[in-house]
């Protein structure tokens, strides 16, 4: 029998482990394997699991994650609340590197990625408000001491090229804050099993239209997150250690009424 896992989360560019003593399981879905083998391990009280979107060896680019595996492996082991860091870049000269966002919408600028369970039949989940206001809160008081900008939009590409910079432009144009490649459809698949999903934004870089001497480097994200992983890790355990297990916002709703295609872990 899998243990469960009540929390969990889903690990960006350079944080391919986050817990100790943790039990590794090897978890198979309708939909193929996940990244990688999911740790579960205690975080005070809790039991949390842990999996690498990229794989530990990061062997999947952005539009090459299993995302709907990935997912439906979590809901399988019992998680019903995630968060979900990742690397972005600013596309507002406030936003530079180290800075940590907290995103209340998202922009979907991706291209051919498969975005739903539900093949069959009308299901159609409300997504005005992709992040879990419980989760959002849990963040910014887990970040307090850091600063976060507590609002934003994250612009999500699909990679895995950087932005020209009229590409850039244009997103900030639109009302973009950040950009990244991985927020979409893991936001999307997380509502339609009705799921509590978070994201925290690590900015590694200056997008390529604020204007700057060099465009965006594989090498200069990985710097500036490998910098600040230890402040990541600490906002996210604190997180885990004070999210309330008794669910009070939309994200568990997101489905009544629905008639379902498919059969739910």
């Amino acid at each position: 029998m899998t243990a469960p896992a009540e929390l969990a989360v889903i690990g960006g560019s350079g944080l391919y482990a986050l817990l100790d003593d943790a039990t590794e399981h090897d978890v198979d879905t309708p939909y193929g394997k996940p990244s990688d083998p999911i740790t579960v391990a205690r975080v005070g009280d809790r039991n949390v699991a842990f999996l690498p979107r990229h794989g530990r060896d990061h062997r999947f680019p952005p539009h090459r994650i299993p995302y709907r595996a990935n997912l439906w492996a979590l809901r399988q082991l019992g998680v019903r609340q995630i968060l979900a860091p990742c690397a972005v870049g600013g596309l507002r000269p406030e936003l530079g590197p180290g800075a940590f966002v907290i995103p209340d919408q998202l922009l979907d600028r991706t291209s051919g990625r498969t975005q739903t369970y539900y093949d069959g039949g009308a299901v159609h989940v409300n997504f005005a408000d992709p992040y879990c206001p419980v989760g959002r809160e849990t963040l910014k008081r887990a970040a307090k001491e850091i600063n976060p900008t507590d609002s934003g939009t994250m612009v999500v590409v699909e990679g895995p090229r950087f932005s020209t910079r009229a590409e850039s432009r244009w997103f900030t144009s639109i009302g973009g804050a950040v950009v990244n490649m991985t927020g979409y459809p893991e936001a999307v698949l997380a509502r339609e099993l009705a799921l509590c999903y978070t994201t925290i934004a690590l900015v590694t870089d200056l997008d390529a239209g604020v204007e700057g001497d060099h465009g965006v480097t594989h090498e200069e994200v990985f710097r500036v997150f490998g910098e600040n992983t230890a402040k990541l890790r600490g906002i996210l355990m604190d997180a885990l250690a004070t999210i309330p297990l008794d669910r009070d916002c939309p994200c568990g709703h997101a489905l009544d009424g629905l008639k379902l295609p498919i059969e739910l872990p």
